[in-house]
């Protein structure tokens, strides 16, 4: 990918960031107000059924991802122009997802800034090591990455992981206005969680809030892994790493029927997004189908994606993920031809 191909692809991209009042308005309309209503109607139909309860909360868990795709644009400064908006209902919408605001905006940059970059990995990322540093590591750091990217745990105990516990305290090397941001989310989770207790009683406010947060922190982290672990995404050292190329080699085109595609707003254009994250959301489409190249990106549909789950390790020498059992074959293959030359070296000069 040439230098003069990468400035041209970002002035094709140029034109659509460009922030909407009225769309952004739309969309928070569209998104709130139904979540509202359908959190009300799974507490309603408690006196029904549980059973009715249920796939009410799962509908509603999507209009939460929905809400944090708000969120997430207002991170990127790319929901409103102003960017005393974007911070008052980053905020806001961050306690709907039980994400702090500035926390995970500095994350989030970070992630940008080094997607695919073998030498910067470690915030915002899902932990992902190489097959040499595999190798390298003590049985117990095998243990333990093993264990990390098991999908019981990474999609069943990763969101209490994440969203309800990390998310809850500060970076070290913090600066004050993000440790005041995540003090005032985890103030205004407590206390929005203390009134809906007082109202419906603690009892009914769980098996109502529990499956809503689980269902959209798990479908959340599915989202993000699944626009990374493609067979043959993007990963370089930082000396032939290009910020460009990762952007639409790194990054999948997630292809998702229209109904979930409006849901998780539009974030399935993620090669779009990760080339220009100040395009809204309600523009990555537009900008995929006017740019022919972008249209080149690895293309996931529901059914693929699945085969996601099975990528453990990054092959450097073949440049794509495997699995642990080609991460073995592959060992024993080498092993076998280090022997097969040892043998050759010991035999004596006839």
């Amino acid at each position: 990918m040439s230098a003069s191909f990468k400035t041209q692809l970002k002035k094709e991209v140029a034109p659509y960031e460009r922030t909407e009042l009225k769309a952004s308005v739309i969309q928070m309309v569209n998104t709130l107000i139904p979540l509202f209503v359908l959190w009300y109607l799974a507490y309603a139909s408690l006196s029904v059924s549980y059973w009715l309860t249920l796939p009410i909360t799962l509908v509603a868990s999507g209009f939460v991802i929905r809400t944090f795709i708000i969120f997430h644009d207002c991170c990127h400064g790319s929901f409103f122009k102003n960017k005393k908006a974007n911070n008052i209902v980053g905020t806001l919408t961050g306690v709907i997802s039980l994400t702090p605001y500035m926390q995970w905006k500095y994350s989030h940059s970070m992630h940008h800034a080094s997607s695919g970059n073998l030498d910067k990995r470690g915030i915002g990322d899902i932990w992902m090591m190489t097959v040499t540093e595999y190798n390298e590591s003590p049985w117990y750091t095998k243990l333990y990455y093993r264990v990390y990217r098991n999908p019981i745990i990474l999609f069943g105990i990763g969101p209490i992981a994440v969203f309800l516990l990390q998310y809850r305290f500060n970076r070290r090397d913090a600066k004050r206005k993000e440790r005041l941001n995540t003090y005032l989310t985890n103030l205004l989770i407590v206390t929005v969680y203390a009134l809906l207790i007082l109202a419906i009683g603690w009892k009914a406010f769980l098996l109502v809030q529990v499956p809503i947060f689980y269902f959209a922190s798990m479908l959340g982290i599915w989202l993000f892994y699944v626009q990374h672990t493609f067979e043959d995404s993007y990963f370089e050292n930082e000396e032939e790493w290009s910020y460009i190329q990762a952007a639409v080699e790194g990054s999948s085109y997630y292809k998702l029927p229209k109904p979930l595609q409006w849901i998780t707003g539009n974030i399935g254009f993620h090669h779009v997004h990760h080339l220009s994250p100040r395009v809204p959301n309600y523009h990555l489409e537009e900008a995929h189908n006017a740019t022919p190249p972008l249209q080149q990106a690895t293309t996931i549909t529901v059914i693929e994606s699945f085969q996601a789950m099975r990528f453990r390790l990054w092959n450097e020498e073949m440049k794509k993920f495997v699995t642990f059992r080609q991460y073995k074959k592959g060992q024993r293959l080498k092993e076998r031809a280090q022997r097969e030359l040892a043998s050759r070296r010991l035999q004596p000069f006839k």
